[in-house]
């Protein structure tokens, strides 16, 4: 696969007829499941609400974890981003104020890709429901499934970047290859501008040769699309959720915590690469 059709595209921040930047809009995607893709996506979320933005967060997947991640119950929650999707409910109804804002998610949501089936447009719900709110934040990061289905493809055609959380083992970076040609077809297709902004090597053990090797193959494949944070292994992250909260609230001065403040950092420098590019 070539690198540079990966390599996210020189562009400014989209505006408003006003002048008003619009958020700037990432999706954690990876079929694979259990590579932290909602530990990454609230806890990045919320190190860049320390750094003073303003953050929405999604919750496509119907588990529900990132929605129960903030203290909230799926199962009782009445309207959540099943009707956003399939009834154009405004997604303002669904967004609930927590540590950032969350449009969350619930167990209709498993539902929503057969709805929208036979829906004209049905890629592009999510990125209609985001244009109301997309000049009141500055980052929108979304949550997805462990499938590349329609949720998976609402989440890429409404995002500019994909961060890809992978799990330090051989057989996750398989997976890798599946998700870049899912990419190309939605360029070719629906939306010429989504790129891989960053991989994320999660779930590392600095102990194990089998942990190090699978980083070197990331970096020897990808490059500089490999963030330099690497997300370890830490009971703090499975703590946290019980609690309500991220690891940041739960653990403000560990390592874990650290941890996503450094991303926190890789994504803004980024993003300010891309501007002045």
């Amino acid at each position: 696969m070539g690198l540079m059709r990966l390599l996210p595209r020189s562009q400014e921040r989209p505006q408003t007829s006003r002048g008003t930047q619009l958020a700037r809009v990432i999706a954690f995607a990876n079929q694979k499941g259990g590579v932290a893709k909602t530990t990454s996506t609230l806890n990045l979320a919320v190190a860049l609400r320390e750094q003073g933005l303003r953050v929405l967060v999604v919750d496509l997947d119907p588990q529900g974890n990132l929605t129960m991640s903030q203290g909230l119950n799926p199962d009782s929650i009445e309207r959540s981003m099943f009707d956003v999707l399939v009834h154009r409910l405004p997604i303002s109804e669904v967004i609930h104020e927590r540590e950032v804002d969350l449009a969350v998610s619930s167990i209709d949501l498993a539902g929503a890709e057969l709805a929208l089936s036979s829906q004209i447009g049905r890629e592009r719900a999510l990125e209609k429901s985001l244009n109301a709110v997309k000049a009141d934040y500055d980052y929108v990061l979304i949550d997805t499934p462990p499938s590349l289905g329609l949720l998976t493809i609402n989440a890429l055609v409404a995002s500019e970047g994909v961060i890809v959380p992978v799990q330090c083992e051989y057989l996750s970076l398989r997976g890798l290859v599946q998700l870049e040609n899912t990419l190309s077809m939605i360029r070719e297709n629906l939306n010429p501008h989504v790129k891989i902004m960053g991989i994320l090597p999660t779930m590392f053990d600095g102990r194990t040769l089998h942990s190090k090797e699978a980083v070197e193959i990331l970096t020897e494949n990808f490059g500089p699309l490999v963030f330099n944070t690497r997300i370890r292994k830490t009971v703090r992250y499975a703590e946290a959720p019980v609690k309500g909260s991220s690891v940041l609230k739960y653990d403000p001065r560990g390592p874990a915590a650290d941890a996503y403040r450094d991303l926190a950092k890789e994504v803004l420098n980024g993003a300010q690469a891309r501007k002045h590019a």
